[in-house]
């Protein structure tokens, strides 16, 4: 977003009307909105765009659509690819079950042969063949497991890959979407549906025009009394004896001094160094951007 200064010729119509003075006014200047370029983020043809010059749009609004069948097929290809991934995934229990029985059969067997061991009908050697017999089927389980883990995390890893990339296409997907990023007025339409757009190319401008922000400029004298978040009275002149207050609020002063524009009246008609500041006014739908305007400070 950047703020844009909107001179007219009616500011300095108005000047020449008021002479040597300036009606009473602490400082002067012109009105100006925010504006904001919206620019494709994404390429294709133009499927939809309902926005025409003129129009007010609410932020969050959609008008528009880019053709999105690429980016939907790409997306559904991954989508494939990550179930057969996940398909793959090795059930761990089901793999390691017979040898787990194969394990549990030897403890028995084991168990059986201590007692015949205690009874005098079994041997020593017996006993130490059933006992290697288990510990060959504990490191067969061993290693199984080790197996299936790691297949499993590789599994895993390339399934978090996949779905990286759905999130990705996802995202380009909703970037064919073309929203309003702010309430405000369509300035311009730079296309039409139909066309061919591609990323960064503007579509359309538009403006905040309910909130407005009077430039006006006040001189090195006056700047000691006014600071950011001052409240004062903002004078929109329409010309022939009209004139409408509107309540405003500082929001920024000019750090930097510059000459007085031609087409600014300040206090002092003499001064040829003067300060910029912004005056946030809320617009009641007769202010316009380049109108001329006056400020009286609260002292």
């Amino acid at each position: 977003m950047r703020k844009i200064h909107l001179a007219t010729g009616l500011g300095m119509l108005l000047l020449s009307a008021c002479g040597s003075n300036n009606n009473g006014y602490d400082a002067t200047g012109t009105f100006e909105a925010t504006e904001v370029t919206v620019s494709a983020e994404a390429s294709g043809k133009l499927l939809r765009f309902d926005v025409e010059e003129g129009s007010v749009l609410q932020a969050g609004t959609q008008v528009g659509v880019i053709d999105t069948v690429q980016l939907s097929l790409m997306k559904r290809q991954q989508e494939a690819s990550m179930r057969s991934v996940k398909s793959q995934l090795p059930e761990s229990d089901k793999q390691v079950a017979a040898i787990k029985q194969q394990i549990a059969t030897a403890e028995r067997e084991k168990h059986r042969i201590e007692n015949l061991l205690k009874a005098g009908a079994a041997n020593e050697k017996q006993r130490d063949d059933i006992d290697a017999q288990i510990a060959l089927y504990n490191k067969q389980l061993n290693a199984q497991l080790s197996s299936l883990g790691i297949s499993a995390r590789s599994l895993t890893e390339q399934s978090s890959a996949l779905d990286i990339q759905v999130a990705l296409l996802l995202d380009l997907l909703t970037k064919c979407y073309i929203t309003a990023p702010i309430t405000g007025t369509v300035l311009a339409k730079y296309m039409e549906a139909g066309e061919l757009a591609s990323t960064g190319k503007p579509l359309f401008k538009m403006a905040d025009t309910e909130n407005l922000f009077l430039r006006a400029y006040i001189t090195s004298g006056q700047l000691s009394g006014v600071k950011a978040g001052d409240r004062v009275t903002v004078i929109a002149d329409y010309g022939a004896d009209k004139r409408t207050e509107y309540p405003g609020v500082i929001t920024w002063i000019s750090d930097r001094s510059e000459f007085t524009p031609k087409t600014i009246l300040t206090k002092d008609e003499r001064a040829n160094l003067v300060y910029a500041m912004k005056i946030a006014v809320k617009n009641d739908g007769y202010l316009k951007t380049g109108m001329y305007g006056g400020v009286k400070l609260h002292r």
